[in-house]
């Protein structure tokens, strides 16, 4: 589902740019840059290692998907993080919107994958950034220490090209294979997430609500 350029400005129910507070962190996180991909990589590295992330204790409440709480709490997974720097993004005028993947992980804790019951992770977040009329697709989830873990290049962004999942690891193992696109949006579907992860986990919602595992990712990965 693709979205006008000019819906992916705006401020929104999850991706509050006009929020003071991403206004501070989109202008404090660029420094001296000038020049819209410059600002762009710039804000990308600032989501990608400013903000930790980890698949554990995730709850679903809309106000934990809002890009001022991210911010305010530094600790998210794909989904929050790519919320954020969309913010980020609108707060200086940079066109942004999520796009939404499954995706297949060979590279998971054996503690996560027990608890999921699968390698298949769905609604996997990306953010697409317009930067000189073209949309250029980056993933700041795995940050720098979690990537020395797996043994994985951090995903690297210049704003030209897309900064996607590498397939393989360092040795040449299997590491992330997408599997089922979901197109793009210019807000979080926070409803059609939340029901593709019932779908997908049933058994973490045998109580009614999300029953999701609490840990310390990257401990389990060192």
């Amino acid at each position: 589902m693709s979205t006008p350029q000019s819906d992916c400005l705006q401020p929104t129910a999850f991706i509050d740019s006009d929020c003071s507070e991403i206004v501070a962190f989109a202008r404090g996180s660029v420094g001296e840059a000038t020049t819209e991909i410059e600002r762009a990589i710039a804000l990308y590295y600032a989501v990608r290692d400013g903000v930790r992330y980890s698949p554990y204790g995730i709850q679903l409440q809309p106000l934990r998907f809002k890009a001022s709480w991210v911010l305010e709490h530094k600790v998210g997974f794909c989904v929050q993080k790519s919320v954020l720097l969309a913010a980020a993004a609108r707060a200086l005028g940079i066109a942004a919107r999520l796009g939404f993947a499954d995706v297949r992980n060979h590279l998971s804790s054996p503690r996560l994958l027990e608890a999921m019951r699968t390698d298949t992770f769905v609604f996997h977040s990306y953010t697409q950034l317009c930067l000189e009329g073209r949309w250029v697709k980056a993933t700041p989830a795995f940050n720098l220490e979690l990537c020395r873990r797996f043994n994985v290049e951090p995903l690297a962004f210049d704003g030209k090209s897309d900064s996607l999942f590498q397939p393989f690891d360092r040795e040449g193992r299997r590491h992330m294979e997408y599997v089922r696109d979901h197109g793009q949006f210019a807000d979080l579907p926070f409803e059609r997430m939340v029901g593709a992860f019932r779908r997908a986990y049933p058994h973490l919602f045998e109580g009614g609500q999300l029953s999701w595992p609490g840990g310390n990712f990257e401990r389990e990965v060192g």
